[in-house]
């Protein structure tokens, strides 16, 4: 049986316009990539903060893994990849509210918190799956689960608990903090929308249908990487204070 993960025989048949095919290949290099800068960088690092930077590592490592098959999917089926998208997304979404966590611990921030903000993106992804997926036909009430969801982390992280935290610890942490939040505000947009424009709702008059696969493919690369890249600086800049 073919091993799908390392198969090189799908690639000639990508068409040179196939940009969602092209997207795939470059977020899967790009993200394997900085899982190296990140896991080779580890020993540069003080003990207190390995493991930020390990996590920042073990997200695009996941989502590089997932884009192998992914790429492959697309190249075999020309069908939206919704369910290994999911699976990446299950484990790299909540690894990156572990990373606000990570950097929040020194002003205090209690594992309540932590596992506050990884609930919130479990129903959020649970139901946008089951909304995507399982029960496409009342997509627009699991996508409104999901939204809340999506919410109740850009509250806690922008005006809740991680922002007093953030606020408390100042400087470098505060600094970092705030281009996170900026990444989940801004950035991670893209998902709902890529929902709406590929779900049947009220929202389909207004917005269409279409196939997101490549803002989604560069979206995922830029939060994930940019994550790491924002972790990354913090670290360097806290052992040279």
């Amino acid at each position: 049986m073919t091993n799908l993960l390392f198969s090189t025989s799908l690639i000639a048949k990508m068409l040179p316009t196939d940009y969602v095919g092209f997207t795939f290949f470059v977020g899967c290099m790009a993200m394997m990539a900085a899982s190296a800068f990140f896991f080779l960088s580890l020993s540069q690092f003080e003990k207190k903060w390995r493991t930020s930077v390990l996590v920042s590592g073990l997200i695009t490592f996941i989502a590089a893994v997932h884009y192998f098959y992914m790429r492959d999917y697309w190249a075999s089926f020309g069908e939206s990849p919704t369910f290994f998208r999911y699976v990446d997304w299950i484990l790299t979404v909540p690894l990156m509210c572990l990373e606000f966590y990570l950097i929040l611990k020194i002003a205090g921030a209690k594992q309540g918190l932590l596992w506050k903000m990884i609930f919130y993106s479990v129903i959020m992804l649970v139901t946008g799956y089951f909304g995507e997926a399982v029960f496409p036909e009342s997509a627009a009430l699991w996508g409104f689960i999901s939204g809340v969801a999506y919410f109740a982390i850009v509250y806690e992280i922008w005006l809740g608990e991680a922002s007093k935290l953030a606020k408390a610890a100042g400087g470098n942490v505060l600094e970092a903090h705030k281009i996170l939040c900026w990444f989940v505000l801004v950035g991670w947009a893209i998902y709902p929308l890529g929902y709406m424009l590929g779900t049947e709702g009220w929202y389909t008059s207004m917005l269409g249908k279409g196939n997101v696969d490549v803002a989604y493919n560069i979206a995922d690369a830029i939060n994930k990487i940019g994550f790491g890249l924002v972790i990354y600086s913090l670290a360097v800049k806290s052992q040279k204070d």
